[in-house]
């Protein structure tokens, strides 16, 4: 029987379908497994489904090229393996495309929201017993609907937030590589320009670009220093698209209103200060973390691996 090995469990909607056609076996710990540990189970195992915390390099896909036929990998994200060798072995790769795409905008407008009025903050002041009542100028924060909207990355997640600014009347302003089509635009009440004008106009900035060579560290000094006193900065993408030591520097000096992160440049490390900065929120990388997104990402592996296993060619391979 063909063996398909979990480095990290997933939600049972998808492991009991393997474990329909297949030996499963699926990582026990709490913890991650170690570099020595996925060695081995790529080289035993027929199908491995990873996390984007499993860094899948050159010499464990040298040890699964005489058995492994695919990786699937448990994420919409998929720079954490090695892509070109893995295509060069014949092994396949997939992720988990557009089904955390409303998810994950749901979890950047709940960012939003809490950096702009504050309330973490409100939160913690309250449940320490320091609410006297009402006050004029108590957690004063800062309005959203009306304002402007910047979004790097204008793919499918970056238009379900710019869809959802469509109800707070706000102006969107969008950075990519390619302008989207006008029909898009309107819809959407978007505009295009470039990455300099996007940081220096708006008054929320939202991150969802790819972790590549090309947006490694994206924001950096020059770009983070165009950003308004006012403003706030939102990543719910890759944390390494911002240099993170810059952005808390910014942060503590106000030079930057706030920022709220879900993901982080040396995850699950984060860069020292940021936890004490109160104009910061910091959230464990949940942007896909709901019942029913979880569930469907572990369908969506499980499809691909039977199809893989079966000789055909999976769904959401990476490349065609």
């Amino acid at each position: 029987m063909k063996k398909v090995s979990i480095t990290y469990k997933i939600p049972e909607a998808g492991i009991k379908i393997l474990k329909e056609k297949f030996e499963v076996w699926i990582n026990p710990k709490e913890n991650l497994l170690t570099k020595q540990e996925i060695k081995s189970l790529a080289k035993t195992s027929d199908a491995m489904i990873t996390m984007l915390a499993d860094n899948i390099d050159k010499e464990i896909l040298e040890e699964g090229k005489n058995k492994l036929k695919i990786i699937a990998n448990y994420a919409v994200g998929y720079n954490n393996i090695d892509v070109e060798k893995a295509k060069e072995l014949g092994i396949y790769v997939t992720n988990t495309p557009g089904v955390l795409t409303e998810t994950t905008a749901d979890l950047t407008w709940a960012l939003i929201l809490s950096i702009a009025r504050r309330i973490v903050e409100s939160d913690k002041f309250t449940r320490k017993g320091k609410f006297e009542g009402w006050k004029p100028e108590l957690f004063l924060g800062s309005d959203v609907y009306g304002k402007t909207l910047g979004i790097i990355g204008f793919g499918n997640i970056g238009q379900a937030v710019a869809k959802r600014a469509l109800g707070f009347n706000m102006k969107v302003l969008y950075n990519q590589r390619h302008r989207v089509s006008s029909q898009i635009e309107n819809n959407l009440n978007a505009s295009y320009v470039d990455l300099k004008e996007l940081l220096e106009s708006s008054d929320y900035i939202s991150l969802h670009v790819p972790l590549t060579k090309e947006t490694f560290h994206l924001l950096n000094e020059e770009k983070l220093s165009l950003i308004k006193r006012s403003s706030f900065l939102i990543n719910t993408s890759r944390g390494a698209v911002i240099d993170e030591k810059i952005l808390y520097e910014k942060l503590k000096n106000k030079e930057i209103a706030g920022a709220a992160l879900d993901v982080y440049e040396n995850e699950p490390q984060i860069t020292a200060g940021l936890v004490e900065l109160d104009n910061v929120i910091l959230t464990p990388h949940i942007g896909s973390a709901t019942f029913e997104t979880r569930s469907k990402m572990s369908v969506m592996v499980a499809q691909d691996i039977i199809t893989a296993l079966n000789g055909d060619i999976p769904k959401n391979l990476i490349w065609r």
